[in-house]
């Protein structure tokens, strides 16, 4: 980057608005995957859609390669900077513009946490439903850029489900501002959908309009012991008819994991024995507290009766239900402690997740014996997470172990990724679930918007820039 191209773009900015030299932190090429192997020698941190606007004006000009940041909570590397590229922090871009409680919805910039927009709802009375793991440092650009999942999709749906409109600047510096309210609006082209789940690679979020859904007045939430997946599946039927809506999340952790989980988070409060096959959370949502209680523990009582789960611990008070979810969200931890391994984020059609993981351990176990799957994830939407590895092999098989997975995803019609995105780490297997019309309509996308390739460069997949 040339000594004059910097100098405009601190102006654009100010003094508070970059970061040069020594006063680059780790955490600017920093992510879940590791310390990146370019530190930069500049972070620009614009604190409006318009100081972006300009920055990308000038960048457009020059040919200069941008790469946009949230809270560096991604998982496939998409945020951290290549060789050569400027990192675009949204750190100052944080806070609610607007809480509009007659159209129940919320205003907010794209570098706000999740877990503020949280909070924030739930003091207006109100709930923002998108909850993952890394809530309070991930930022809402962020899970748009990815189109995140998280824990109650199966209620409330993908975060592309909870947006109603989204300011952003194209690659030329271009702003695009529908800050749509309106939940019925079909006039032309739904724009916002080409910015979510895009990784950054069409244009950069600066504005988005949630929804909010009403707050709920009772919550309830059980852990119970299954026997075989059959019988999960089965459970998980039972919950949906016996609660309809107000089924929340239905997350399922495999045996070798719930133990893996018991075992290396010092946290966990261990709810049932390590003796069951499969663990499952129930969560049910409602808006009669009186009533919501008994009528979950009736439902669950008629799953035990008909042999579907083995045991349960039913939650009686926020802290137990705290405590239940910990268990859960401890998963990443403890799949963490396995490293170095593999690690995979997919989605199979429920019918084949049985066969896919039995599949799996035998095709890792063919090539190293003493291999190791970890399993757990959100069952009610098609989701799993894994954690394999060669045991006593170093350094790790790891683009074997990536072909095995992805290839068994292929087979069976999934997705290589859930809801992480693909960024870098899973472009070279997108093939296994996108044809080739689908890829050739993504390229063609990417040359219209972003010709010169300067967003987000080499993240999905690669282009020649024009």
């Amino acid at each position: 980057m040339n000594a004059e191209l910097i100098t405009s773009l601190k102006e654009v900015v100010g003094k508070g608005g970059y970061l040069d030299g020594d006063d680059v932190g780790e955490r600017y090429y920093t992510d879940p995957r590791g310390v990146g192997d370019n530190q930069p020698s500049l972070i620009l941190r614009p604190a409006t859609t318009e100081e972006l606007s300009e920055i990308m004006k000038l960048c457009h000009a020059a040919g200069q390669g941008v790469v946009a940041q949230g809270g560096m909570t991604g998982l496939v590397s998409g945020a951290r900077p290549e060789d050569s590229e400027l990192p675009i922090s949204f750190e100052r871009m944080n806070g609610i513009d607007e809480l509009d409680s007659r159209t129940s919805t919320m205003t907010v910039q794209s570098g706000t946490p999740l877990q503020a927009i949280q909070e924030q709802a739930d003091a207006q009375g109100f709930l923002f439903p998108l909850d993952l793991g890394a809530r309070g440092s991930c930022s809402i650009g962020g899970n748009l850029s990815t189109n995140a999942g998280g824990n109650r999709v199966i209620r409330y749906g993908m975060t592309r489900d909870l947006v109603l409109g989204v300011e952003a600047v194209l690659a030329d510096g271009t702003i695009i501002s529908s800050l749509n309210k309106m939940i019925k609006n079909n006039t032309g082209y739904d724009l916002k959908q080409l910015f979510i789940g895009s990784e950054g690679t069409l244009g950069l979020i600066t504005k988005v309009v949630l929804r909010l859904s009403p707050k709920p007045r009772s919550q309830s939430v059980a852990f119970c012991g299954v026997s075989d997946f059959d019988s999960v599946v089965n459970f998980m039927q039972h919950m949906k008819s016996g609660l309809g809506g107000n089924l929340s999340a239905f997350e399922v952790i495999w045996q070798s994991t719930y133990n893996l989980i018991v075992d290396k988070v010092e946290t966990i409060k261990a709810p049932l024995s390590g003796d069951y096959a499969y663990y499952v959370l129930v969560e049910t949502m409602g808006g009669d507290p009186a009533r919501d209680q008994d009528r979950f523990e009736d439902i669950l009582g008629e799953a035990l009766e008909a042999g579907l789960i083995e045991d349960a611990v039913i939650s009686k008070s926020q802290g137990e239900i705290d405590d239940l979810w910990q268990v859960r969200d401890g998963m990443a931890e403890a799949m963490a402690t396995q490293q170095p391994a593999s690690g995979f984020d997919v989605s199979l059609l429920i019918g084949d997740m049985e066969y896919f993981c039995a599949e799996v351990d035998r095709r890792l176990k063919a090539a190293w014996p003493e291999a190791s799957v970890y399993v757990g994830g959100h069952l009610g939407d098609g989701n799993l997470h894994l954690v394999a590895k060669a045991e006593n092999v170093d350094p790790q098989p790891k683009d074997a172990i990536d072909t095995i997975v992805y290839d068994l995803v292929g087979e069976l019609g999934g997705s290589v990724s859930a809801e992480h995105g693909i960024g870098m780490a899973k472009k070279a297997y997108l093939s296994k679930s996108r044809s080739p019309a689908e890829l050739a309509l993504m390229h063609t996308l990417k040359q219209a918007m972003d010709p010169k390739g300067l967003l987000n460069r080499g993240r999905v997949f690669e282009m020649t820039p024009s």
